[in-house]
């Protein structure tokens, strides 16, 4: 880049950011901070044209004349807007981050364990790996719904960066200003924060949590401030592997995690499928909130809405076994059982239901799924593994 550029890239901020100076030509220290602080280079020659005698110290810009009038109080604003960045923190509303009670939520697999831990207010990060769609930040939201307790969550990706997790400063009004990330803010607050999806995270990023994993002090660099975790703060991550990486591509996009990173973790649950009774209870709890409940036949008034969920429920647990046994390469979440009862209030058709949220899958999968379903469906007995074609 060219002096010239960047001469052209400073005036334009500078004018941006302080019209007044147009006119005047000469800026004071604490405005050419700020538009540092905005992310424009200062031309370096800048620094060599500083009006002798002047105070506060002021500085000749390109195109400025020594000898053009200066106004003062127009000078003295300039640290307004530098202090403002730093100075400035975030204003939460702790109701505001408690999450909405699912009244339809049942409670399985580790729910018991991780509310203690909530209920402790000790810091005590939990890794909670298991397959999708088995309700794993569920379970964290709906005890911390349970327990009036707020909550911050947030998905990784990929492009999650160190800024959007931490904090980064921003232009406001023509004020450079500090944005404090979802850790920063749960870390001041004394509030749980939920790491959804945490080994599709970039490596390098994750890195920058290892220290507050261990629950100490975190120096805020851009506010030059020693963060001391409030009581109640705690770090919760889910993940659909045990940060090893999908070896059968499953789960495209998952990273193999840093070693360092995942032993700072207290503790890891395994977060299974709820049981068939379990399972049972979620279906029907849909049917009464979706008000099906006083609909005792389906639509084809060939069987009840109790008929329908055991059906389901049981076609579920024959797929997940025959997935588990290697007999078929597609498994149905309890997340998928729900959208087919979502499906079905709407529709009011069983089998329209069932067929729209197969079709995520290959036709000789779902034909297959839809095959075994059927057989439940009539009474028969299904023992015996999902068969799809060339497979048994």
């Amino acid at each position: 880049m060219t002096n010239l550029s960047k001469d052209t890239l400073f005036l334009e901020k500078a004018y941006q950011l302080f019209p007044e100076v147009k006119e005047s030509g000469q800026m004071t220290r604490q405005q050419l901070v700020a538009v540092r602080e905005s992310g424009t280079s200062i031309p370096g020659s800048i620094w060599d044209n500083r009006v002798a005698g002047a105070k506060p110290a002021l500085y000749v810009i390109p195109g400025g004349s020594v000898s053009k009038p200066v106004s003062q109080p127009e000078a003295v604003e300039a640290p307004v807007v530098v202090q403002k960045s730093s100075v400035v923190s975030t204003t939460v509303d702790k109701d505001s981050l408690v999450p909405a009670r699912d009244p339809n939520y049942v409670p399985f697999g580790n729910y018991k364990d991780l509310q203690t831990i909530i209920k402790s207010g000790m810091f005590y990060p939990a890794y909670i790996a298991g397959p999708t769609g088995n309700g794993k930040s569920t379970s964290v939201e709906q005890i911390c719904a349970n327990t009036n307790k707020p909550l911050i969550r947030v998905n990784l990706n990929t492009m999650t960066d160190e800024d959007q997790l931490i904090g980064s400063k921003t232009l406001v009004d023509g004020n450079v200003e500090i944005v404090e990330g979802p850790i920063v803010i749960a870390m001041r607050y004394g509030i749980p924060l939920l790491l959804d999806e945490i080994d599709a995270g970039g490596a390098n990023t994750l890195l920058c949590l290892q220290p507050i994993l261990e629950g100490k002090p975190f120096y805020f660099k851009l506010k030059n401030e020693m963060i001391v975790p409030a009581p109640g703060f705690n770090i919760f991550a889910t993940a659909n592997t045990k940060g090893k990486g999908s070896d059968d591509g499953r789960y495209i996009g998952t990273n193999v995690l840093n070693e360092a990173f995942l032993e700072r973790f207290a503790v890891t649950f395994n977060q299974p499928y709820p049981t068939e009774k379990v399972e049972l209870q979620i279906v029907k709890n849909l049917f009464v909130h979706f008000g099906l409940a006083d609909q005792k036949k389906t639509i084809n008034q060939s069987k009840s809405l109790d008929d329908f969920a055991d059906n389901l429920v049981k076609w579920a647990s024959v797929v997940r076994k025959t997935f588990d046994d290697g007999g078929c390469d597609e498994n149905i979440t309890t997340r998928r059982l729900t959208h087919i009862v979502r499906a079905f209030s709407i529709f009011k058709n069983e089998k329209k239901a069932i067929e729209l949220c197969l079709n995520r899958f290959d036709d000789v999968t779902k034909m297959a799924f839809l095959d075994l379903y059927s057989k439940i469906s009539a009474g028969e007995d299904v023992s015996s593994p999902v068969e799809t074609e060339g497979e048994v």
